[in-house]
């Protein structure tokens, strides 16, 4: 099974683009973040004409999660446990929630859409609720490994954090001086690791492969980049991918988005009804 994550910066504007490398590329599952816009307003009928069903999680212009996929989707939550909400200027427990996670259950592999607050500037209310976000992900993830370590477990998606220096090629992102690469945000992004979780595309792919380049100031031409979109599998999960691939070409032609799919190849073992096999089938 093929499984990918996208940051497609507005799907109404792109959905073209985005259909056709699910076909060109055999794309089972693909989770996708920034859709822009809310579920009535999704661009359903392309996706489904390809074999696609979807699922989406959108509130208004900004933001906003999805999944597209072959197989069926199920047990669909447009939140996870202890998320926190945001509210310009407010503080408390019950302020509303972004529409910033989408999970669903297909073929038996659990998948997060997880597009992470930005964090805005150091000292900004948008980075403490950057942190609280990831916190929250934290124990969530930390339950779910623990209770149910044999579910292959995935959180994909854009994680507006690029953890080692190698991430990052943009010099206007500065440790010390810009969000992304600040000592809290990779603090926080290693404590997600640690509540047992890996990422599976790190060793499959070459060093310094950026997923996301700033439309301004010729960012991708000068490949001044970040690698801040990450699957970051359980054990489970982590063990049945056999392959990995950022796709940077689709950086390239008319009006891309400034992130690319990151995609993996997974061999997971499923029960077999048919007693001529005693061997393990997969999909």
């Amino acid at each position: 099974m093929r499984i990918a994550t996208w940051n497609v910066n507005s799907i109404r504007t792109r959905f073209g683009r985005v259909v056709d490398w699910l076909v060109r590329e055999d794309v089972d599952v693909l989770v996708m973040q920034e859709i822009k816009c809310k579920p009535e307003q999704f661009p359903y009928a392309p996706f489904e004409a390809a074999g696609y069903e979807v699922v989406a999680h959108g509130l208004n212009q900004w933001n906003g999660v999805a999944i597209a996929s072959r197989h069926p989707i199920t047990d669909v939550e447009t939140h996870f446990p202890g998320q926190p909400g945001f509210l310009k200027g407010h503080d408390g427990p019950d302020l509303p929630l972004e529409a910033r996670a989408l999970g669903a259950t297909v073929e038996g592999v659990r998948v997060w859409s997880l597009y992470v607050p930005n964090g805005r500037a150091l000292g900004d209310p948008h980075l403490t609720y950057k942190l609280d976000w990831l916190a929250a992900l934290t124990d969530y993830t930390r339950t779910q490994t623990t209770e149910h370590p044999e579910t292959p477990f995935a959180l994909m998606g854009d994680f507006n954090i690029a953890p080692f220096d190698v991430d990052n090629g943009d010099p206007t992102v500065v440790v010390g001086q810009t969000t992304h690469v600040s000592p809290e945000e990779r603090d926080a992004y290693f404590t997600l690791l640690n509540a047992g979780v890996t990422d599976v595309v790190r060793d499959r792919v070459p060093e310094g492969l950026y997923t996301y380049w700033d439309y301004k100031q010729l960012r991708f031409p000068r490949n001044e980049g970040l690698r801040i979109d990450f699957i970051l599998g359980s054990a489970a999960f982590a063990e049945a991918v056999t392959d990995a691939s950022i796709h940077r070409n689709e950086r390239k032609g008319d009006a891309p988005s400034d992130h690319v799919p990151v995609l993996v190849d997974v061999e997971l073992p499923t029960d077999a009804d048919d007693e001529d096999f005693d061997r393990p089938m997969f999909v």
